[in-house]
């Protein structure tokens, strides 16, 4: 249930001239243009249900579910009550010296919801550490195999692991040009697998032949015995929701094992629902990997709170009586927050009580009928998705002059935006691509209200640009 918003009460202490004030003075956030303009950022005052009210009260759907993970939705009175509950019985505790039952209990729960062997549980505080965390226990499992020479990791272009300095390094190189420093030697990437960028002619069985030999050629390529792991998002999520060939997850996950790679299969965003499932690799993808990362779904945004969960039959292979002296060297002041904790247990309960797995599935067609119908306008170059994922992708027509082409590339994500915002829908932009994952609540009345917004907005920007 959500908390009621008192009517006369002002949402902020101060206005919101001065909020954006001080936050364009003293804020840089994250992919922070270095240009001279400031920001006009919306002020965020709250939130309730499917909706961010902004400061003056007006009420907006959060298309993207803040950054792909509000799964339960905003103003959560039993989230707060447990949270509060577990600050004021113990706040935090040394992940090196103490146990507690939240971390405990959640990393149980984590392992019956994960699938196959996958039963070990290492908490971190967000998903580019949980990503950072695998990568590294790669390399630490293949060091105390004695095959330290398998260091490489494999990854796709487009894919996005995070922002921390390995998982930056394993990000897809295509969409931006990066002056932040990665680590080159240790990546590979493997070419585009969005099936809409497929030649002319070209079956998607075809296409998902080709980007199966991509992964096999760098095999070759590299050699087997230099690879580490090879990391992928079932959907690439901030790459524009790229879902790939049918069948290439699951022959990818073939030849890894066929070649003694680790497949890490990164559920950041396809964890905790937005498939309409716990983790999607084994039942919408086939494939039990040897790593899951996750994480922002797993609290609901409510706080915190990252994972990487382990096959047992690595860590087999890596334990016994003369390993009492070998430790994974690897950990954070804030592993297994007992309040972050207590808000994942609250977060699954919640999501198991509402049967929001099994509404995903209910809803999910309607949402994506909705989402390919937009593909009607003349300025959309393609819609795609899954479950509550959506993309829609803003394309030139080829016979357009050249300046027009290249100003509809950079601009549609960004009018769209503001097309949608000025009606009540927020939508987040990427180039020319906006994409959205709306809490796992959202209704069908909701989902119907959302896109035709999104209609209406695309009407209103191709008559502007084409």
């Amino acid at each position: 249930m959500s908390l009621d918003l008192p009517e006369t009460a002002p949402l902020t202490r101060h206005s919101p001239e001065t909020i954006r004030a001080w936050d364009n003075a003293h804020f840089l956030h994250p992919w922070e243009s270095m240009g001279p303009d400031p920001a006009d950022r919306v002020v965020a005052a709250a939130g309730r249900g499917i909706h961010i009210i902004d400061a003056e009260g007006r009420r907006l759907i959060d298309g993207p579910g803040g950054m792909w993970n509000v799964q339960i939705g905003y103003g959560r009175q039993e989230m707060a009550e447990a949270i509060a509950a577990q600050v004021m019985k113990l706040a935090y505790h040394s992940p090196w010296a103490f146990a507690s039952e939240p971390s405990a209990l959640l990393a149980r729960r984590l392992a019956e919801m994960a699938p196959g062997d996958l039963n070990t549980v290492f908490f971190t505080t967000g998903g580019s550490s949980a990503v950072d965390s695998a990568l590294r226990f790669a390399q630490f499992y293949n060091n105390l195999r004695g095959r330290p020479e398998k260091k490489l990791f494999l990854a796709r272009e487009r894919g996005y692991h995070g922002s921390t300095y390995l998982a930056a390094s394993v990000t897809g190189k295509d969409r931006w040009q990066n002056p932040m420093d990665t680590e080159r030697r240790l990546v590979r990437f493997l070419p585009d697998i969005a099936p809409h960028k497929r030649p002319e002619g070209m079956t998607e069985a075809e296409w998902c032949d080709a980007k199966v030999e991509d992964l096999a050629r760098a095999i070759r390529v590299e050699g087997a015995e230099t690879i580490a792991a090879f990391i992928a998002e079932p959907v690439l999520a901030s790459g524009g929701v790229i879902v790939p060939p049918e069948g290439y997850i699951r022959r990818c996950w073939e030849l890894c094992r066929a070649h003694d790679i680790l497949y890490i299969s990164d559920e950041v965003v396809t964890g905790f629902g937005r498939l309409g499932h716990w983790f999607a690799s084994e039942p919408v993808f086939g494939i039990v990997p040897d790593i899951i990362t996750c994480a922002k779904g797993l609290t609901s945004g409510y706080l915190p709170l990252g994972a990487m969960i382990v096959s047992d039959r690595l860590l087999a292979e890596i334990s016994g009586a003369d390993r009492e002296q070998v430790m994974f060297r690897n950990g954070y002041t804030y592993s297994g927050h007992p309040v972050c904790c207590a808000a994942a247990l609250k977060n699954i309960e919640i999501i198991e009580r509402e049967g929001l797995l099994e509404h995903v599935r209910a809803v999910a067609p309607h949402f994506q009928a909705r989402l390919r119908d937009l593909a009607r306008h003349e300025i959309v170059g393609d819609t795609r998705g899954l479950g509550l994922l959506g993309c829609v992708e803003g394309t030139a027509r080829p016979d357009l002059p050249e300046e027009k082409r290249f100003r509809i590339d950079a601009e549609f994500g960004r009018r769209l935006d503001a097309a949608c915002e000025a009606r009540g829908l927020i939508v987040r932009p990427l180039l020319n691509m906006c994409v959205f994952s709306p809490p796992l609540i959202i209704t069908l009345s909701e989902i119907d209200r959302m896109f035709d917004i999104l209609d209406a907005a695309i009407a209103e920007v191709g008559a502007e640009m084409l």
